[in-house]
């Protein structure tokens, strides 16, 4: 327990972001809060347990995975107001399909205190992974994370289909064992089989793979790879493994003939 909060009689909640799964990759906030908490929550199916082994030797440590949400926040509310500090650790980051806003929601009407500390996301981890930048000048300069419509219906305007007409990168959680429909959508969205994908297995994890592949050979490569949960997909022009290959597309910041508040382009202001 913290100074502050045994001053106050009432503890606190952290929401942490532990990264997508190398426990190096935890920001250096979070690892500093899940090393003081009293207690640790975590979403055990997916955080490694070689981050949460950095808890401190007494910390009280509980997994989520089997547990309800009702059960969970019953938790960090009859911890904090016990006074202690609550370190509950999500994968990736929480603000993207985290699952957080419900415990959010419940800790406010419980008058419970709680933060956020950010962390690494799949989509990223993934990007890395595989080498790529997702964001290419003059190509494409828009990133669209979602998921294909599963058992969680997606809202109004928001079908895969409707997303990939911009025609920017798509960032796919959740969405391995969906792979025929994923095609089927972004075919109707009017892209080409021979779209680059790239499918990212446990980005950062020891057992990390990387599948290369185009979206008509999305489904057969997924499934002779036998992946189907823990993975990303990425998809869109900017996977294209020639641009590691090419000077066609480059950033305007570092050519010589730009001028910005750090550098007069050559050839310029004349």
């Amino acid at each position: 327990m913290t100074a502050a909060n045994a001053s106050s009689g009432m503890g606190k909640v952290w929401f942490i972001g532990a990264g997508p799964g190398d426990p190096d990759l935890i920001t250096v906030k979070g690892l500093r809060i899940l090393q003081e908490a009293d207690v640790v929550v975590y979403t055990d199916s997916l955080v490694s347990d070689a981050l949460i082994a950095r808890a401190r030797p007494d910390a009280e440590v509980l997994g989520s995975a089997g547990m309800t949400l009702e059960e969970i926040v019953a938790v960090l509310v009859a911890r904090a107001r016990a006074g202690k500090t609550v370190a509950r650790v999500h994968t990736g980051d929480p603000s993207v399909f985290g699952a957080v806003l419900e415990q959010m929601a419940m800790l406010e009407r419980e008058g419970i205190p709680y933060e956020i500390v950010p962390g690494v996301s799949a989509v990223f981890a993934a990007a890395a992974a595989a080498r790529v930048e997702l964001t290419v000048p003059e190509l494409c300069q828009t990133v669209i994370l979602t998921r294909v419509e599963g058992r969680t219906p997606m809202p109004e305007g928001e079908r895969l289909r409707d997303l990939a007409r911009h025609g920017c990168t798509l960032a796919l959680f959740l969405s391995a064992t969906l792979t025929k429909k994923v095609m089927a959508e972004l075919r109707a969205a009017g892209w080409g089989d021979d779209t680059p994908v790239v499918v990212v297995y446990k980005a950062t994890w020891p057992d990390e793979r990387i599948l290369r592949t185009t979206l008509g050979e999305l489904d057969e490569a997924v499934r002779r790879a036998g992946i189907r949960s823990h993975a990303m997909i990425l998809a869109g022009r900017a996977l294209d493994p020639e641009l590691a290959r090419s000077s066609a597309y480059r950033s305007r910041l570092y050519d010589p003939a730009f001028t910005h508040g750090y550098r007069t382009g050559r050839g310029e202001g004349a």
